[in-house]
Formats: structure tokens, sequence, C-alpha cells
């Protein structure tokens, strides 16, 4: 793999949301602009915006026993924890990983974590490229774990589906935190409905800096 290896080992049994779930989802493609304030460094691109499609009424439901693994990501500087059997797309400094109707996806480029305005025009950019995003939170400084993040939440809707005509609506948790010259932006995302809290927040608590 170019630019260094990406381990992955077993780590505990936990406890995580009984998750019911009713489309696959994918990643929109990214924006590739940066934005800076006055008096503030430059910021790193933009992390595109994670959007559904509605493909599949398949359910993912995730059991109480599940295993979570580490992906230790040395090219990109982080591990972070996930579950056993989900699917990983990507290296290196842009990594998804997904399983039926779920998604997260995780984006490690240089620059400095933005501020919760900067945030915010991040994702007003976003919505250039995906007009039904909607920001559900609006970005705002939180600490997790001892780390500090600007965390923010949005929404996205999926084209309608070839056969039903149905749409989905998934609904995504965005985490932006930096160090040693780095930031990631960790973005979480379930179809509306689905009770998936506890899982997503074991695995944004895991994320550590190598």
């Amino acid at each position: 793999m170019p630019g260094g290896t990406i381990a992955v080992v077993k780590g505990p049994r936990h406890m995580a949301a009984v998750w019911s779930l009713s489309v696959a989802a994918a990643l929109a493609a990214g924006g590739c602009g940066s934005s800076s304030e006055s008096g503030s460094s430059t910021q790193p691109a933009d992390a595109p915006a994670l959007s559904a499609e509605a493909r599949s009424a398949s359910a993912g439901d995730i059991p109480d026993n599940q295993v979570f693994l580490v992906l230790r990501n040395q090219p990109a500087g982080y591990s972070i924890k996930y579950p056993e059997g989900w699917t990983q797309i990507g290296s290196g400094k842009d990594v998804t990983f997904k399983d039926k109707n779920n998604l997260v996806h995780v984006v490690v480029v240089p620059g400095a974590a933005p501020t919760p305005r900067q945030a915010a025009s991040q994702l007003a950019r976003l919505k250039g490229s995906d007009r039904s995003l909607t920001v559900t939170i609006p970005p705002r400084l939180v600490t997790v774990k001892g780390k500090q993040m600007v965390k923010s939440g949005y929404s996205t809707e999926s084209a309608p589906n070839p056969v039903t005509g149905k749409r989905v609506i998934l609904l995504v948790d965005r985490y932006q935190l930096a160090a040693n010259g780095k930031t990631a932006t960790v973005d979480l995302g379930t179809p509306r409905g689905v009770d998936n809290v506890d899982a997503y927040r074991l695995m944004i608590e895991s994320y550590k800096w190598l």
C-alpha cells in the first residue's frame, strides 16, 4: 500500500445500540477548495458530505455482543475502532467503513481544525454540490475523551429508488479535530429513524492520533 500500511487488530467486545436499517449508502464526490479567515490559519480542503442511496431495503442490526476492531492507519497517523464485518473502502488519508446502510468516513489532511464559524462555512459550500444538505446541528466546540473537537450535524436526501420512488434521509454527525499540523473530519452517518448513538459514541471516543 503506498505511503505505509494499515493494520487491523481485534479489540474488546462492547455493547452497541441495535440498528434497524433500510438503505445502502455511499460517498458523494468531494470538493477540493480551501478556506481561511482573517487572523486564522489556512484551512484544509472540505471533506465531502455523506449521501444515501435508496437501493436496498435490507436491515443491518448490530448485535449487543458486536466485536469491534481497531484500524491503525499509519500513513494518516490515527487509529479508530469500527465494527467487525464492515467493509473498508480507501486507505491513507481517505477511508470509509460501511455496512449495508451505515457509513463512517474519515478524512485526514494537513491543516488546523476549523473554528465553528469556519465549519459552518464548509457546510454551506458543501450544499452547493448537494442541494439536499440541511444543517441539523450548528457547529460548536465539544470535548470528547479530553480532545477538543468541533461537532456539527447535517442530513442529506438520496435520489429516489428507481423501482419504489422512495427517498432515504441520511443523518450525519460530523466531528473535526486536529493535532501535529493535521486535521481529521469524521462523519458518522445512518438513516433517519435508526438509533446508533452508543456505537457511534464508542467510535469517536476511540479516535487517537498516532
